[in-house]
């Protein structure tokens, strides 16, 4: 614990390092890896299109100590084929959503007498499958408006790069939710869109704040010529760890405790489906930030001729500075090996006078 002690102020100056740019192949090599299970599980299982999407019935039903196990019993009974999903909503109430049907009067006279219910009590409602491809049209154009704005703002606000740098993060963030998402098996509701289009804002905002460091420690390298690039955006990613670990830990936690306890323990199903997007997209934000925005950026500006002829000046100066040290350990080692006797100055010996007693 006492080494933790103070390490938020060791890696502000600088005094401990963790070298994130310049191990960026491994990072790189771990978000592939996602990548591709991600996009397995994509071409493997797809995603379960929630009925808002492909269309269908669902069936809303009222009663006190109704279970899940009831309306599955109550769905089987009443004939009813196909996918089903069947959902709890608070302590009283039980959702099932089917396929699309001909005929409400069979399965709602089923499903009353399964639990024990009037018939008018049971809430029923058609969704056409044109209303969930105009829902998906729309958060398509959303999406697609949110990259456009972004990267007009990074572009004016910082550089053209760090916009595409960012980009690159939050399109590596949404691959992996999407994929990881397919491969738990959600159904995909306007929650889970919703829960997308949070993420993105959330991984934008912690890349925007690592590289608001960075252009400030960048101001000026080619001319000061003191570090490289990669340097520099290294000692920001640094500089800015502590706060993004915080501020990712307390943006896990509430999301957290909706999907673990809400959904899981209590049985919230409406909740699950925006807890899941939002607690994989805070993680991969937190670390596309960390481990892939700012090492692309370092890696685009590095290709520019003036960050070459810094990189090059520096190791230039490193290698004459160091020959310089060289030169002067062996001149003191010389005159320290340096025994031979006839070298050394001689002199009259003088003898102490001896005395009489």
């Amino acid at each position: 614990m006492s080494s933790l002690s103070g390490i938020g102020g060791r890696l502000y100056r600088g005094e401990t390092s963790i070298d994130f740019i310049g191990k960026r192949r491994r990072w790189y090599a771990f978000s592939g890896l996602i990548i591709i299970i991600s996009a397995i599980a994509l071409s493997v299982q797809g995603l379960h299109l929630g009925i808002e999407f492909k269309g269908g019935s669902e069936f809303t039903i009222t009663k006190v100590g109704a279970t899940i196990a009831d309306g599955r019993a109550a769905v089987t009974t009443a004939g009813i084929t196909g996918e089903t999903v069947v959902q709890k909503i608070g302590s009283d109430k039980v959702r099932i959503q089917t396929g699309a049907l001909t005929s409400f009067d069979a399965v709602k006279t089923s499903l009353a007498t399964s639990f024990g219910v009037p018939i008018e009590t049971i809430d029923t409602q058609l969704i056409g499958p044109s209303w969930g491809k105009e829902i998906t049209k729309k958060a398509l154009y959303g999406l697609i408006g949110f990259i456009l704005v972004v990267m007009l703002f990074l572009t004016l606000a910082f550089e053209p790069k760090m916009a595409l740098a960012a980009i690159v993060a939050v399109i590596h963030d949404v691959f992996i939710t999407v994929g990881i998402y397919a491969l738990v098996g959600f159904d995909v509701t306007p929650a889970t869109v919703i829960g997308f289009l949070t993420i993105l804002g959330y991984s934008l905002y912690d890349t925007v704040v690592v590289f608001d460091k960075v252009r400030e420690n960048t101001k000026n390298i080619a001319i000061t010529g003191r570090i490289t690039y990669s340097s520099a955006a290294n000692l920001a990613v640094n500089q800015t760890l502590v706060r993004s670990f915080n501020t990712s830990l307390i943006a896990l936690l509430p999301v957290a405790s909706i999907l673990f306890v809400g959904a899981g323990l209590l049985g919230a199903g409406t909740l699950k489906d925006l807890s899941l997007a939002l607690f994989v997209g805070l993680a991969t934000g937190t670390y596309s930030s960390i481990f892939i925005a700012t090492p692309i950026l370092a890696q685009l500006r590095e290709r520019e001729p003036s960050m070459k002829a810094l990189s090059k000046r520096i190791a230039q100066h490193s290698t004459s500075v160091g020959a310089t040290s060289s030169e002067k350990k062996i001149d003191i080692s010389a005159e320290a090996g340096n025994t031979d006797k006839s070298s050394w100055a001689r002199g009259p010996r003088n003898q102490p006078k001896r005395k009489r007693r």
